[in-house]
């Protein structure tokens, strides 16, 4: 049988079931299984996103069985867009599984007939999972917005939907009991150890901290360009994170690495301090709970949100004022109860110091 032509790099082969598929396969890259049917527009869109380097997207998936109109239709335009291709990587990461999700059970659906109905029994359905559904709300809100700026339809009954209410306060935030806890079973010079000072001595996320290396360290500071927001900061180094680093093998640029001498990617040194943590005896700990420590020490000194920011690199008071609240609620309680401490005990001088009127009419009399 004569081979089809086919394009650079692309490749067909007989599947385990004896199916007929296709892949990209070339030096350097991952290889990829074509889902659409060759030289069709959901094909050209893979092939296209091979050559550019990523052929995660799921923009063709399904691009040859669109229905004009439909949730599919309006998200295989929107992952064209300059809009999506304008995110943060992780963003993107965090919408591709929202996108999936939703595509399974609705891509059929058509936009136009979206009401607030719907909208809120999908978000009923993940009650149990309000963080989810609250991402969820916010990913279609702004999916509808974008529907009807290309004239799919000329409301967003998404708007009209009030988030879920979240009763976790997300991770759980380390206590200064549990940090020292971690101290005593990682000693100073550990790998852990050195994770730890990291995090609680800048403030940032695991992503940011798994790529700081000698490099970023300049006159006392450490610079961060923060991987969610984009945000670069200066932060001054605490003594103590000084005296670790200073301490460290001058065999290689990044502070952390694995175990094969690689730098860690943020999941897997999630994983691995969750490891840690576990054998400290704190597994209700994780990484980002060390970020609210720092938070929380600079609440509890009293300082402004600016300058709080100026170090962990918030974008909204938001986040900060949950701490800041914590912090003078103990400073002001701590002032009551002081106050109603001196009150009590002046009181009791002036009563002692009061003759007992009674005492002397009773001698009198005898």
């Amino acid at each position: 049988m004569k081979k089809r032509a086919l394009p650079q790099h692309v490749s067909e082969f007989t599947d385990s079931r004896g199916k007929r598929r296709l892949r990209y396969r070339r030096k350097g890259c991952k290889t990829y299984y074509f889902k659409c049917l060759l030289w069709s527009q959901g094909f050209m869109e893979e092939l296209r996103a091979c050559t550019e380097g990523d052929a995660a997207t799921p923009a063709a998936i399904g691009a040859d069985r669109i229905v004009p109109g439909s949730f599919n239709a309006l998200i295989a335009q929107y992952l064209r867009s300059s809009k999506y291709a304008n995110l943060k990587p992780s963003t993107k990461t965090t919408y591709k599984g929202i996108i999936r999700r939703f595509r399974e059970q609705h891509g059929h659906r058509m936009v136009a007939e979206l009401q607030f109905q719907h909208v809120e029994a999908i978000l009923t359905k993940m009650a149990d999972t309000p963080s989810a559904a609250n991402n969820l709300r916010k990913f279609l809100r702004m999916l509808v917005n974008y529907g009807c700026r290309l004239g799919m339809r000329k409301d967003n009954p998404v708007s009209l939907t009030e988030p879920l209410k979240v009763d976790s306060d997300g991770f759980h935030a380390w206590t200064e009991e549990e940090v020292v806890q971690f101290e005593e079973r990682w000693a100073i010079g550990t790998k852990p150890r050195l994770a730890l000072g990291l995090l609680v001595n800048t403030g940032q996320r695991r992503s940011d901290v798994v790529v700081m290396g000698r490099q970023h360290r300049k006159n006392g500071r450490i610079r961060v360009k923060q991987v969610k927001t984009g945000k670069e900061l200066l932060i001054p180094e605490h003594p103590d994170l000084t005296a670790m680093l200073n301490a460290l093998p001058v065999d290689n640029m990044t502070f952390l690495l694995t175990s094969h001498g690689k730098p860690f990617t943020p999941a897997g040194f999630g994983n691995w301090f969750r490891e840690a943590c576990d054998e400290a005896g704190l597994p209700q700990c994780a990484a980002h709970g060390l970020r609210k420590v720092m938070t929380r020490r600079l609440a509890e000194l009293g300082l402004s949100h600016q300058v709080i920011k100026s170090i962990t690199g918030h974008e909204t008071d938001k986040e900060i004022e949950r701490y800041s609240k914590s912090a003078e609620q103990t400073r002001l309680a701590d002032q009551a109860m002081s106050a109603l401490t001196q009150s009590t005990l002046a009181n009791r001088k002036i009563s002692l110091a009061k003759p007992s009127h009674k005492s002397l009419k009773g001698k009198h009399k005898l």
